[in-house]
């Protein structure tokens, strides 16, 4: 591309555009479908520059009137509570529909790792001393132990807020660490399917393994589904950095991107729900069947939620992406 020759030949289209930017909302209907044109004959322009002559000068000159014409032919939207029921109708659960084939295989996974290394744990006593001495161990799992009185060490609504507040922030790790080839959210995940293990495996030890599944069970189903989640989401951002598919890398990674950032804010309100079963269900006087079916109940609820009104969200063709008026334009480049 002769760069002088294309400045030229589209200057005049560029000073119009501008010209017409500056009138704002005093534009007739015929000015208002010029802009229309501008605008897109400019993003093109636009599209052209960055990958065949880069001016860093032009650039920045074109990027600018481009997104003022952008602003001013789709408007601003501010959000209300539309978008909210939209998010937790439709968005949310659709996102988490459309990433159970990375999640749920990480969750049968954990799973599995958490009973095999558990049993390891439990049925080696050396892998024991190797965690405590013997007298740490049998003062965290003796009756009212450790383990018993973790539940009810603090207030029942501080101990919620706290929990809540760790287990979104390692959920929200696993969704933007994910980008760094999925290392970060392996590590994150086998962090916690090792605190399980141990906790399974030294109570078990003990005899005692009765106790430990009445008091983890009950906010632990939906907890740990929601950090499954997470990871999962995490791992296929990382997976998108190797394979982008059919799109661009930077645009798969965008739209890959935004349905994490959405899936954050949805999974710390899942979160919110274990934090409370955990603050005042967990270390509650309610027999265990009572405890245990209150966290059955609540992931019977979630994955009801994912698969049948985010299942029937992403067939209406819902990804948990933004809006198309809200995602930045994707501008054609020149064959």
């Amino acid at each position: 591309m002769d760069l002088d020759v294309f400045v030229t030949a589209h200057t005049a289209e560029w000073d119009r555009l501008d010209q017409l930017l500056r009138r704002g909302r005093r534009l007739t209907g015929t000015e208002a479908d010029e802009l229309v044109a501008l605008y897109q004959r400019t993003a093109t322009h636009l599209s052209l520059m960055r990958s065949s002559a880069p001016d860093p000068v032009l650039v920045g000159r074109l990027t600018q009137l481009v997104a003022r014409a952008r602003a001013t032919v789709t408007g601003t939207r501010r959000a209300g509570w539309r978008d909210v029921t939209g998010f937790l109708t439709a968005g949310f659960p659709a996102a988490v529909y459309r990433a159970r084939h990375w999640w749920v295989p990480t969750a049968l996974l954990s799973t599995l790792l958490v009973v095999v290394m558990g049993w390891w744990i439990g049925a080696h006593p050396e892998v024991q001393s190797s965690i405590g001495a013997p007298d740490e161990l049998r003062q965290m799992t003796r009756p009212g132990g450790e383990y018993e009185t973790y539940y009810s060490s603090h207030p029942a609504a501080s101990f919620a807020a706290q929990v809540w507040t760790n287990n979104a922030e390692a959920a929200a790790l696993c969704l933007v660490l994910g980008a760094f080839l999925c290392l970060p959210v392996i590590w994150i995940l086998f962090t916690n399917v090792l605190n399980v293990a141990a906790g399974a495996g030294l109570m078990s030890s003990a005899g005692r393994l009765d106790t430990f599944l009445g008091l983890i069970l009950p906010h632990g189903l939906l907890e740990l589904t929601a950090v499954f989640v997470a990871a999962g989401t995490g791992l296929r951002l990382g997976w998108t950095v190797i394979d982008p598919g059919p799109l661009s890398r930077r645009a798969a990674l965008a739209q890959q991107g935004r349905a994490a950032i959405g899936m954050a804010i949805g999974l710390a309100m899942v979160l919110f729900v274990s934090g409370m079963i955990e603050g005042f269900v967990t270390p509650s006087g309610l027999p265990t069947w009572a405890r245990i079916a209150i966290g059955v109940l609540a992931e019977t609820a979630f994955l009801t939620y994912v698969y049948v009104v985010g299942g029937r969200a992403a067939r209406a063709g819902d990804t948990g992406d933004v809006e198309a008026a809200d995602r930045s334009a994707e501008l054609p480049v020149a064959a």
